[in-house]
């Protein structure tokens, strides 16, 4: 079993590699409303601007020289949206 702390000690260090959130491959989103690590646990909140993007099929959570996470999706952008995107860290058994 993985001692929390260790668990905890990964999600500090993968908070620190995310440098931004780039939207369908173009869009790139540097501020961050919230960026902190609860537990084992990042999360990331972020806006998107209506008058900047209409849709968005793609969402990317990037660092420098590294891509943390990628997902399509399918998301109209009809007013300022506030977004959140987590990583939990846990420990998986087989």
């Amino acid at each position: 079993m993985i001692d929390q702390e260790a668990l905890n000690d990964v999600a500090i260090h993968l908070n620190s590699r995310i440098t931004k959130v780039v939207l369908n491959g173009v869009y790139e989103i540097t501020d961050f409303i919230v960026k902190e690590v609860t537990d084992s646990t990042v999360a990331l909140n972020f806006l998107i601007p209506a008058s900047d993007i209409s849709l968005v099929t793609l969402i990317e959570v990037k660092g420098t020289n590294i891509r943390i996470s990628s997902k399509p999706v399918n998301v109209p952008i009809t007013s300022d949206n506030l977004m959140l995107e987590t990583f939990e860290i846990l420990e998986v058994t087989t």
